[in-house]
């Protein structure tokens, strides 16, 4: 299963991070994941929100540059050596992982965005391995 990401071209500027999120709350979308990286002059942000595809067109219409691309958010067990034993599956497949990160969800499992340079095939791994995906309205119910 795939689910949508948002990563948006911002300026590294005092209150353009503020102006991106001022332009989904003023338009109802909810952010559900959030990762900020930044260079010299640039940030990526990257976000997973309930609604892609409408943020995705508020925030061209605000004037940023954004993109959707696939990713997998990955249920992984909570235990030593878990996260190491996926990748290895992943890796032994020949496909690249290009960068992931994180969520924090309130259940006993482990969560993890993980963008690949061939979503396709490691949609299929995970599934020929046992392993749990989710999506973004997934996202909003787990407990």
């Amino acid at each position: 299963m795939f689910a949508k990401q948002l990563t948006i071209f911002i300026e590294n500027r005092t209150g353009r991070l503020c102006e991106v999120l001022n332009v989904l709350k003023k338009n109802d979308v909810n952010i559900l994941s959030l990762s900020l990286a930044d260079t010299t002059e640039f940030g990526l942000l990257r976000l997973i929100v309930d609604k892609p595809e409408a943020g995705k067109e508020r925030l061209a219409e605000g004037g940023f540059s954004s993109l959707l691309s696939d990713i997998s958010i990955i249920k992984i067990p909570h235990s030593v050596g878990s996260l190491q034993e996926l990748l290895e599956v992943i890796d032994n497949s020949g496909v690249n992982i290009e960068y992931m990160y994180g969520l924090s969800i309130e259940d006993d499992n482990a969560y993890v965005v993980l963008k690949a340079s061939d979503a396709e095939k490691v949609d299929k791994i995970l599934d020929e391995n046992g392993v749990v995906t989710v999506g973004c309205e997934d996202l909003i119910h787990i407990k």
